[in-house]
């Protein structure tokens, strides 16, 4: 079984999809509350209660985080958990009601499959019915409609996905990682080998997105930035056992986002929305925050690798395992 994110006890995973129209949803449940903290880098985000999780603000208390296609539209989703939520008597006490906090971030996939079918509450609620401690990786949930290497336009991507890591520490800490890959850059493996991002028009095989930003003749001999070239954001969430404060949780989510600079190349562009949630779900004293965060670049890094190469081809876009 792959070392998930749901090895960091207290979690689960669902993932609901439409396979028909390439497009998902992927919650990570907490019901219990855990830390919440955010780091969003990238210049595109679409974006649901993530203002919440900054370090002044006063909730301490996060019961899930939704990840999901189908853009600014599809933050619909977040609704159908929270209904799932208060079914099940979770959410932040005020007085008699129950208020769960459910942060969420959207990738856009409009692109690939459907631009009219967008995930919605009820796809959010199926997640929440669907989830449990096995996650599944590849073009599943959030990951459907996933493709990466979007400098020349969709029709010049590959498929990506959505992919999962963790990491257990001498002291018994778990550190892990879920990611869902829809980045307009390349990705490189641990070993800096390319394996998925911008195929050249010509021949089919791997291009070079920083080759051909760096020379501008080549980029318009391509013809240019794509239509979409908007089309992008890659989402993550990194959790652990330890017990964090609401600014450690948020720094947390910041030194992880070292494992997207390791494996995305551009990466944080003005067309991604790259956005990484972090839950610290308090159930032990673990090693310093330098430790932490360290390993949660590393997990993050790992689970990027694993949603390219775990991504089958779909909606006419060939995937790793195709080249």
């Amino acid at each position: 079984m792959t070392p998930a994110i749901t090895a960091v006890q207290g979690l689960t995973v669902g993932h609901a999809q439409d396979m028909a129209t390439l497009t998902g949803v992927t919650v990570v449940l907490v019901p219990q509350g855990a830390q919440g903290g955010v780091d969003v880098r990238g210049g595109a985000p679409a974006t649901r209660e993530t203002d919440l999780l900054a370090p002044e603000q006063m909730m301490q208390e996060v019961h899930a985080v939704v990840l999901c296609g189908g853009s600014a539209m599809g933050l619909d989703a977040a609704g159908g958990v929270v209904r799932w939520l208060r079914e099940h008597g979770y959410g932040f006490a005020v007085g008699a009601v129950r208020v769960p906090i459910v942060p969420a971030a959207a990738i856009f996939d409009l692109a690939i499959g459907s631009a009219t079918r967008f995930p919605d509450a009820d796809m959010g609620y199926a997640a929440c019915v669907a989830a449990g401690p096995t996650v599944a990786e590849g073009c599943v949930g959030a990951g459907t409609g996933a493709t990466v290497g979007k400098v020349l336009g969709s029709a010049a991507a590959m498929k990506s996905g959505l992919g999962t890591w963790s990491e257990r520490l001498p002291d018994g800490t778990t550190v892990g990682a879920l990611v869902v890959v829809n980045a307009f850059g390349d990705v490189r493996n641990a070993a800096g080998t390319l394996i998925a991002g911008v195929r050249d028009p010509v021949t089919g095989g791997l291009a070079n997105t920083l080759a051909l930003l760096r020379d501008p003749r080549l980029l318009a001999a391509f013809g240019g930035f794509g239509s979409h070239a908007g089309a992008n954001t890659t989402l993550a969430v990194v959790a652990t056992d330890a017990i964090l404060t609401k600014p450690e949780t948020c720094k947390l989510a910041q030194m992880a986002q070292a494992g997207l600079v390791r494996t995305i190349n551009p990466v944080h562009t003005p067309f991604d929305g790259d956005s990484v949630f972090a839950l610290a779900t308090g159930q032990r004293a673990g090693p310093p925050l330098v430790v932490l965060g360290s390993l949660a670049a590393e997990v993050v890094a790992r689970a990027v690798e694993r949603a390219v190469l775990a991504a089958t081809g779909l909606g006419g876009l060939p995937a790793a395992c195709d080249l």
